[in-house]
């Protein structure tokens, strides 16, 4: 797993602590917290924070905590570190966290962890962003935390709905901060330095014999949010310390002195000034800035991508390229960033929609963006993010497929197509023990790779990221259509239709496709228990030779969470190269904004980035050290996981650069499009008031919106809520907000709307029952391919009034036929840990997704397969 390391960026730490209440019970042990952990940071040892970049804050009132919020998310580039100790406090259901301060009543003067503190988090222009809570009820903070769209990582004093001793020692520190204190100032046996998920399980050792209030194990816990590489919080080690990397001592000593001649030269301007012009300066200001503010660029690319590329940009950040002095810069100090960039991630369905919709996209990132009369819904500022200034999709034919979508004229973005800066080739992983006879894994043709997988051979099923939310589900179709017959994609123009379609019958059944490698693969891990997963022993998963390494040598893959080992080889799949496929090529992508200011410098710092993304010294040493492989033939580099054996990849599979033109993508999309069959989804909506705890229902909506935006002629849907507003007290009402076999999208987004302006109902919503009528009325739906999309928060409803047996006339109804597949989104507690879900999405075929960063897209990419279902599938 890739490491974030701070050192010689604008850093800051804000430790917030309260020991003293004048309502509440004093916490003693909490008054030394902070200037413990202020010394800690602080040490030559830890090597991240220097002096002025770590603040206390001892709060009385709820404003002070907002005004040091707002300084060091504003100050802050680099590492953000907010630290909470005092009292906590939640609501009757567990949600809405409220911090507490000095002022603080049981319920006034409180700080909102989701309105105050997530809201300036999430707003921050830092890197990273590592928050510590220690607090009763600290582990309650994790849901509302992914609703977050920033890089952030969140460690918890302690598991959900838990009081903590901490506060009540003896002063001299709480024991959890005792604990973080000894980690990161005395390190880890065997580590060099100290990384967030390090310090979650060293905690967790140190802890384990201590007990909460209620008698249960004291276990912190932790969640990370749009990231999966980790973060250095500090460099301390009892192994021989490596020294600090020159550049970053140069930086902080030239810093230093720039400071110390600053404040001399202003003082030999008071004397000067008032003796030559009259003027006395009364007010000189403390500090400098050493360097002047960077150039801000925002780089956009595919989830996939994202953890490389976030390190690419970090080590251009900190290279020569972009901090030695260049003629006409003489005022740029040496060591001196002149770009910092920013990189976020977004599907592709988002992506292609935020270029379609550029001017709003643009109109909301002003304030000036508004409904138009054709506006489908779209939401680009809040979906795939701020309007990007570099864009890396995985391969040239998504930034086709933008193309194919964006108006002829009129679009205030420009793309500018350049070459490609890394590689890595499509694979279709064949189980270890099943290895395909008499076919060469590093040049397969797609027709052995068919027929040994076909149900007369080896039987597999294989598993296809969705065309439609992933550039490497699209790359795999477009080298399945144009190359089934054995021809590279160049060269035999339109796709066979009938090959297409043959192509398809083997790739559709319900549930076959993800949103992206990455996720598909991470269903498909030993350690994965999500409800209605499929069979890894009998699977076939297409993806690209940098997920399957990853997964097959235990390390991150989408949203799970690194192993210690790589996976024994009775787990793992191994590479098997379709023959002229081409790989994911990742082209670097300008995207130019009219009217922008600024333009010739950005332009020139995009140039200069993508220069050394490209240099073998530069960029390609760390994305090929990531995985990728090189743009001009370069192998493996240095810790690269295709150099492992255990990744089960082949290094003399050659790279297929992509030749097809825009004409074939647009061909292949709408052969695909045909391909598929009709489908019909009913969406059912808890929209109880538990919703609006704990950031679900953003999710909830954003989640129903992506049905809505694969609706049309061929693919109809129905909204209904639960429980209903005319009868809140009937468990077995519903409200038909749009009814089932409409194509028009408009009505559902009017109701969705309604919903997030208030429009919940204070009482209970009772799953089990709303969900019995979906499934009655689905099972008499005349279409061939459906589904039912469950969202909710949890099944609240039991009580006297639910009748008997509900659950098992429920359960009988799923397992008759027909079959009607239930995906479900949980966002409640228990995730889909509950036996009825379970129970439910694996009767039903369907899947049940357990909120989280990646729940939506994962819930859109297994939307996405429903009109492929064919008859007779497997």
């Amino acid at each position: 797993m890739a490491e974030y390391d701070a050192r010689g960026k604008v850093n800051r730490a804000l430790l917030i602590c309260v020991d003293d209440y004048r309502h509440l019970r004093p916490l003693p042990a909490v008054r030394d917290n902070p200037q413990e952990l202020e010394r800690v940071l602080l040490a030559p040892g830890t090597d991240l924070f220097t002096k002025g970049e770590v603040v206390i804050c001892r709060p009385q009132e709820p404003w002070e905590v907002e005004q040091a919020l707002d300084a060091v998310t504003q100050e802050a580039r680099g590492l953000l570190l907010v630290y909470f100790s005092g009292h906590g406090r939640v609501g009757p259901d567990g949600g809405n966290l409220q911090l507490m301060v000095g002022a603080s009543e049981r319920r006034h003067k409180t700080v909102s962890w989701q309105d105050l503190v997530l809201s300036y988090l999430d707003n921050a222009r830092a890197d990273r962003i590592v928050i510590v809570l220690e607090c009763c009820y600290a582990g309650n903070a994790g849901e509302a935390f992914h609703a977050c769209r920033t890089p952030m990582s969140l460690l918890m004093a302690a598991q959900p709905n838990r009081r903590i001793f901490s506060g009540e020692e003896p002063t001299g520190g709480s024991v959890f901060t005792r604990a973080l204190l000894r980690t990161l100032e005395q390190g880890i046996p065997g580590k060099r330095f100290v990384t967030f998920e390090d310090l979650v399980r060293e905690l967790r050792e140190q802890l384990a014999g201590e007990r909460t209030p209620m008698g249960d194990v004291w276990e912190p816990r932790s969640a990370k949010q749009n990231t999966v590489d980790d973060v250095i919080l500090s460099f301390a080690t009892p192994d021989i310390r490596p020294p600090t990397p020159l550049r970053i001592r140069l930086r902080r000593r030239l810093n230093s002195r720039f400071r110390h001649w600053f404040r001399i030269l202003m003082v030999l301007a008071i004397i000067v000034v008032p003796a030559t012009a009259g003027v006395v300066l009364l007010n000189l200001p403390n500090d400098a800035e050493a360097c002047p503010p960077a150039l801000e660029l925002r780089l956009l690319t595919a989830p996939e991508a994202e953890p490389a590329l976030r390190q690419a940009a970090f080590d251009y950040e900190m290279s020569d390229a972009n901090t030695r002095p260049l003629n006409g810069e003489g005022d740029l100090p040496d060591g001196c960033r002149r770009a910092q960039i920013t990189v976020y991630s977004a599907a592709k369905d988002q992506v292609d929609q935020g270029f379609a919709a550029a001017d709003r996209w643009q109109g909301e990132a002003h304030g000036t963006g508004k409904d138009g009369p054709d506006d489908q819904g779209i939401d680009p500022l809040h979906r795939p993010g701020p309007q990007p200034d570099i864009w890396i999709p995985e391969s040239t034919a998504d930034y086709y497929a933008a193309r194919r979508g964006m108006p002829a004229k009129g679009s205030p973005a420009t793309l500018h197509y350049s070459a490609p800066v890394a590689y890595t080739p499509l694979v279709v992983g064949i189980p270890a023990h099943r290895r395909l006879d008499d076919v060469e894994p590093a040049a397969a043709s797609w027709r052995e790779l068919l027929t040994g997988t076909d149900r007369t051979h080896h039987d597999l099923r294989l598993l296809r990221p969705s065309p439609v939310l992933s550039g490497t589900g699209l790359l795999h179709t477009i080298g399945l259509y144009l190359t089934h017959d054995g021809s590279g994609t160049g060269s035999s123009g339109a796709p066979d239709l009938t090959l297409a379609r043959h192509a398809e019958e083997r790739l559709s059944a319900p549930g076959s496709q993800y949103a992206g490698s990455t996720e598909l693969l991470c269903s498909l891990r030993p350690d994965a228990d999500a409800a209605g997963a499929v069979d890894r022993t009998k699977s076939a998963p297409l993806v690209s030779e940098k997920s399957l390494a990853d997964y097959n040598l235990g390390r991150a893959t989408g949203s799970c969470p690194a192993l210690d080992s790589a996976l024994p080889l009775r787990n793992r799949y191994v590479a098997y190269y379709p023959e002229n496929v081409p790989a994911l090529d990742h082209p670097l992508i300008r995207v130019d904004w009219h009217g922008t200011t600024d333009a010739t410098p950005r332009q020139a710092a995009v140039a200069s980035f993508a220069t050394w993304l490209r240099a073998p010294d530069g960029g390609q040493r760390t994305l090929t050290a990531q995985g990728y492989r090189g743009v001009k033939g370069t192998g493996p580099g240095p810790g690269s996981p295709l150099l492992d054996g255990r990744a089960d990849i082949s290094l003399v599979a050659r790279t297929v650069p992509f030749t097809a033109d825009p004409g074939q993508v647009t061909q292949v999309l709408d052969g695909y499009d045909k391909a598929q069959r009709s489908s019909q989804v009913l969406v059912l909506l808890d929209t109880s008031t538990s919703m609006a705890d704990g950031g679900r229902l953003p999710t909830a909506l954003s989640a129903a919106g992506r049905v809505l935006e694969m609706v049309g002629a061929r693919h109809t849907y129905g909204l209904w809520a639960f429980p209903d507003r005319a009868h809140p007290t009937d468990a077995d009402a519903v409200r038909e907000l749009v009814p089932l076999g409409s194509a028009d999208p408009a009505p559902g987004r009017a109701a969705l709307d309604r919903i997030a302006g208030g429009e919940l109902v204070e009482h209970g919503a009772a799953m089990e029952e709303a969900l019995t009528r979906a499934v009655l009325r689905m099972k008499k739906s005349p279409a061939t391919n459906k589904a039912i999309v469950l969202i909710l928060d949890q099944d609240d409803g039991a009580g006297p009034g639910r009748a008997a047996g509900v659950e098992r006339t429920l359960g009988t109804l799923v397992e008759e036929g027909p079959e009607v597949p239930i995906l479900a989104l949980v966002m409640g507690k228990s995730g889909c840990d509950t036996f009825a879900l379970q129970r439910l999405a694996g009767a039903s075929h369907g899947q049940c997704v357990p909120g989280g960063p990646q729940a939506v897209d994962t819930l859109a990419g297994r939307i996405a397969s429903i009109g492929t279902a064919t008859k007779g599938d497997r």
